[in-house]
């Protein structure tokens, strides 16, 4: 099992030499704004740190390593406000298919896709079918919190927050748990009737309005909820859930 689980840390021939029997890890996030309290690299923080953590832990069990995190995902809903870097819908699919298949020539034949921004989760899932489609290869893709949906129904009262959302009380407990000093210290209130949101997340449909996100200011649920208590709470269910997938990935059989 590789010591070093960072793959920029390795020489081409040490990942060579561990690569087929290897799972490598690809985190994605993006640099987008979260309202007037939150850093623009919320989900890339989040998402690395995550994956770095998980990883670690993985690696107790199975041989893994973690790729750089791309930092950009796909982002234009959030332009208008500025402070946002956005690749395209098809430049970003084409983008992780691209690094995922570069991994892929370089010997890997597990490849796990972990997201941490809710506009790349469509194009991360087809990425993976794709690339399962044209190589023997086995390549999984999700979303850290709809790996963790279950460990947040398990905390009971301290998920009583908007997950994911954007830049309401979820991510800001995340922010305040691991990087506090990048939070605003007074953050926004809203009360905010949910069905409203602009990504139909909790129906069957998926509905998109036209200048939603500008009517919501940036953010969807109110930030001021947010408690570092809850973001410890949150990142540490978390991990352990990514752990848990991760093992079962690479354990995974075609049935």
């Amino acid at each position: 099992m590789c010591v070093r689980l960072l793959l920029q840390e390795l020489t081409r021939g040490e990942i060579r030499a561990i690569a087929a029997t290897t799972m490598v890890v690809l985190p994605v996030g993006a640099v987008e704004q979260h309202g007037p309290h939150l850093p623009t690299g919320t989900d890339f923080f989040v998402v690395e740190h995550l994956a770095r953590m998980a990883t670690t832990e993985a690696a107790r069990d199975v041989p893994v390593v973690v790729a750089p995190t791309l930092p950009f995902g796909s982002s234009h809903h959030h332009l208008p406000f500025g402070g946002t870097l956005s690749l395209g819908t098809e430049l970003y699919y084409r983008v992780v298919y691209d690094l995922v298949e570069s991994l892929i020539s370089s010997g890997f034949r597990k490849c796990f896709i972990l997201n941490g921004h809710g506009g790349n989760s469509e194009l991360v899932q087809l990425v993976a079918r794709d690339l399962a489609l044209k190589h023997p290869v086995h390549v999984a893709a999700a979303s850290y919190w709809s790996i963790a949906r279950d460990a947040f129904a398990a905390l009971g009262d301290v998920t009583d927050v908007r997950i994911p959302g954007h830049a309401g009380a979820f991510e800001t407990s995340l922010i305040m748990a691991l990087r506090p000093e990048l939070v605003a210290r007074k953050l926004p209130h809203r009360e905010i009737d949910a069905t409203r949101l602009p990504s139909g997340a909790q129906s069957t449909m998926r509905v998109e309005m036209h200048g939603s996100w500008q009517h919501l200011e940036g953010y969807t649920d109110s930030p001021d909820r947010g408690n570092p208590d809850i973001g410890n709470a949150l990142l540490g269910a978390t991990i352990q859930a990514v752990v848990s997938a991760m093992i079962e990935f690479y354990r995974a059989e075609p049935v």
